[in-house]
């Protein structure tokens, strides 16, 4: 048996109105019958399209000032109705309730309302009441039913009307209902989180818990082909894209370990990442000197990398990063002689980041559920570096320390950070030992050319044993930096002091995994 569904009613009720103008004309192509109710049933009749108003089906006005529209047997029965179950077809029979087989919903704006400093009367009218039932019950019955939880999804609505002639499939139903969940998850979470959720009775925060918006993307596959993935958020706040395909689920792992690692530097700083890691990051005066000092850490793994900056590009600096292959580039903005360079390469993704606060929970699926922690935000300075050794680390070794431990605290564990003159000269990272960390970096720093003696390292854990100090001052390294607390620091130190390498701790250790 096909298991496509043709649509033969519809219930429309939306908050927005943008672009649903295509799919309503195209409904009344196709024949479908539409039912709709106040604002939404009002813009389909200027359109010149039949249409049923919802009170007319249930033979109930809309009552207490529009809270109760849709909330009815009429309704409900339509949507949750199975199709190949006798005793369903028979009750809509008996009370003369049509089956809707596509729902269009689009929320009430809760968030927006919240963030825009509402009352709390104007924000409590704004919970969805009738939309998030008419999304549940239509993605609970998605085996006969279509539902559109947003007005993001009126793009794909549109393609699935014009390519099956109104009819949809199953594996659609059900990767739009896997949408609508999400999206009510999102929602209810923001609400809850409005009403002080686990962070306190005064956290009015507009992001939900568990660190989702309410906006659903569809990618293309997610970290590998036969993955799917979807993206919940809002890109368009995040990014500009200005040039390029769409970002995929790797692209955006990536980008976000990007942004995440440069809101760590205020001097004009290039990073270039590669699977979540910096492969090359430079501070310099002037961009293309950073440019070219963070490429000159890994030319090679440069290839097909993640770009950024948080300087505007120039035309210099574009015509340098143009002579490679690279997947997205991102910075505050670009001069017009370097967009002309940069968009020499149609697949290109060109960024322009906006200035938005990022959450400040990290939350990932662990077995049958969650875990969420605080982001790490602590990043020491100089001023929290604890001298362990008779030697006292120069402030030009202070810098260095400092800029290496920034790039230690975004590196997998276990990682080793090596740099000198605020470029990193290679690290070693995901390893499952530090001392493999570190004869990674050292092996690494040496290929491509580069003389250890007077760079520093950086550790994002204390040092079980003195070997790597002693690894670290044979290849030249003479300043380190590490969290301490090690039983046998003192080994460290013992070390280090007999053969004039300074050392500092920093009390914070930096796992990332």
């Amino acid at each position: 048996m096909s298991d496509l569904v043709k649509i033969k009613n519809a219930l429309i009720s939306v908050y927005h109105k943008d672009n649903l103008e295509p799919i309503i004309k195209r409904l009344s192509e196709l024949g479908v019958g539409i039912f709709s109710t106040g604002g939404t049933q009002s813009f389909i009749e200027k359109l010149g399209v039949s249409v049923t108003a919802v009170e007319s089906l249930t033979s109930y006005p809309s009552i207490l000032g529009g809270r109760v529209k849709t909330l009815h047997p009429k309704v409900f029965g339509g949507i949750l109705s199975r199709r190949e179950t006798e005793s369903d077809v028979a009750q809509l029979e008996e009370y003369d309730i049509p089956e809707i087989d596509l729902v269009i919903v689009d929320l009430y704006p809760f968030q927006e309302t919240v963030a825009s400093g509402a009352s709390d009367g104007d924000i409590i009218e704004k919970i969805d009441i009738g939309g998030i039932s008419l999304i549940r019950a239509a993605a609970k019955n998605y085996n006969d039913v279509l539902i559109v939880p947003s007005r993001d999804a009126y793009g794909g609505l549109l393609k699935i009307l014009e390519s099956e002639s109104g009819s949809s499939t199953l594996s659609e139903r059900k990767r739009m209902a896997k949408e609508a969940f999400a999206i009510s998850s999102g929602y209810d979470t923001a609400i809850l989180n409005y009403f002080g959720g686990s962070a306190g009775a005064e956290n009015k925060s507009t992001k939900p818990m568990n660190g989702l918006s309410t906006n659903s993307t569809s990618l293309r596959y997610g970290e590998n082909p036969h993955q799917e993935a979807v993206f919940l958020g809002d890109l368009d706040a995040m990014f500009e894209q200005i040039h390029g395909k769409e970002l995929s689920y790797n692209n955006l792992l990536d980008v976000d370990a990007a942004v995440n690692l440069m809101n760590e530097f205020s001097d004009t700083t290039f990073a270039i990442l590669k699977h979540n890691n910096a492969c090359g990051l430079a501070s310099r005066d002037s961009l293309v000197d950073a440019w070219n000092a963070a490429l000159a850490g890994d030319s090679v793994s440069a290839f097909g990398g993640i770009l950024i900056t948080n300087v505007e590009v120039d035309g210099e600096t574009a015509t340098e990063i143009d002579k490679i292959f690279f997947e997205v580039i991102i910075a505050p903005s670009y001069s017009d002689e370097a967009l002309d360079a940069l968009k020499a390469k149609k697949n290109r993704r060109i960024l322009i980041q906006k200035d938005v606060e990022l959450p400040k929970k990290l939350v990932r699926t662990v077995l049958n559920g969650m875990l969420e922690q605080d982001k790490d935000l602590n990043m020491e300075t100089s001023a929290d570096m604890e001298t362990a050794t008779e030697l006292t680390p120069t402030d030009e070794q202070k810098r260095d320390l400092a800029f290496a431990n920034k790039l230690v605290k975004h590196s997998k564990s276990n990682t080793i950070i090596l740099a000198k003159g605020m470029q990193m000269m290679a690290s070693g990272v995901g390893q499952t030992s530090r001392v493999d960390a570190l004869e990674q970096a050292i092996a690494k720093a040496t290929k491509f050319g580069f003389d250890l003696t007077g760079a520093v390292m950086a550790s994002d854990a204390f040092f079980p044993f003195p070997d790597c100090v002693e690894i670290a001052h044979k290849a030249g390294i003479s300043a380190v930096i590490q969290p301490g607390g090690s039983i046998k620091d003192k080994e460290s130190i013992e070390y280090c002091n007999a053969n004039q390498v300074a050392m500092v701790f920093t009390g914070v250790r930096h796992f990332k995994h």
